[in-house]
């Protein structure tokens, strides 16, 4: 049966208004702001002195006064990036030397935004640190304390670092990978770019580049029952290899011998070694345990168990 005139233009207005109404539902809904670079990893020390002497001594960062925790220190190695010292937690003793990570965001609020329209849990409101910088917190999904953080507009002028002056990515523990890329991947943006273990058939680290900047976030795959949190068989060594962030360097020899020249490499470290990416790296480790790896910016041989799917940072 022909449907007559009126019906038909009544069944095109509803049409078209219906598909206006989606677009701009589409357009009201909260867009995700861009995410340009690690921030920070915030971790516990049981000794803050040695770790003043790691970071400052060791590494080279510059310490300064926590605009977020009165209780803790920053360790900067350049305006927007550090490390976020703070005492151990009241409690009962734990080998968790992990609190949270962070990374930076063209607008804080905008992120908080677009989290809520997906689903995520969010604060109120973004907080406003003494220095101007805005953040919130959320968790992703195996419960990993994660910030996002609004650089302050003028941040504090930190005197370049020879060693260097970029961290270039951040890595803790991951249970299920598959899980984790429903928030890093499918709601945040990042993007593949590595992927290996110690053997050419195992996949051990997944490495996910930030959208909008080349710094990435890697995945330090565990295996057994647990869905989160430490396994309970795993030594405080272990975590902090696990949990570790990595500073990226031109020439390894050249800041070894850096290193060597300053007598700085008093704390636990491991030779330089060409590791399973291709790229040249050292290891040292805080007081803790926690890894701080420095990491040439470019490969210098041919990585094992996948191509580089992005470009790698070069500064």
């Amino acid at each position: 049966m022909r449907m007559r005139p009126a019906a038909r233009y009544a069944a095109i207005t509803l049409s078209l208004f219906v598909l206006l109404a989606a677009c701009a539902f589409a357009q009201q809904r909260p867009q995700r702001p861009k995410i340009t670079s690690i921030s920070h990893l915030a971790i516990y020390t049981s000794d803050p002195a040695q770790a003043e002497r790691f970071y400052v001594h060791d590494l080279g960062a510059l310490k300064a006064t926590d605009p977020q925790n009165p209780s803790g220190v920053r360790y900067y190695f350049n305006p927007i990036q550090f490390v976020e010292v703070l005492p151990l937690p009241k409690g009962p003793a734990s080998i968790n030397r992990f609190d949270h990570a962070g990374y930076n965001t063209a607008n804080a609020e905008a992120m908080r935004k677009y989290l809520d329209s997906h689903g995520i849990a969010v604060p109120s409101a973004v907080t406003k640190a003494s220095d101007g910088s805005q953040y919130f917190e959320v968790k992703d999904p195996e419960g990993n304390r994660i910030q996002f953080v609004e650089p302050p507009p003028h941040p504090a002028l930190v005197p370049a670092n020879p060693l260097s002056k970029h961290i270039i990515h951040l890595g803790y523990i991951v249970h299920d990978p598959a899980a984790e890329d429903t928030f890093y991947r499918a709601l945040l943006g990042f993007r593949p770019y590595w992927h290996g273990g110690m053997k050419d058939d195992a996949t051990d680290w997944i490495s996910q580049q930030l959208p909008d900047g080349a710094d990435w976030l890697e995945y330090m795959t565990v295996t057994g029952p647990e869905k989160t949190g430490i396994p309970p068989s795993m030594s405080q060594d272990t975590l902090g290899v696990l949990d570790h962030f990595a500073l990226g360097v031109h020439n390894m020899e050249k800041a070894v011998t850096l290193l060597y020249a300053g007598d700085r490499l008093t704390a636990k470290h491991s030779p330089p070694q060409i590791g399973r990416d291709g790229k040249w790296q050292f290891n040292l480790y805080d007081p803790d345990g926690i890894r701080a790896e420095l990491m040439e910016f470019q490969p210098s041989a041919k990585p094992c168990c996948s191509p580089f799917l992005a470009p790698s940072p070069t500064e």
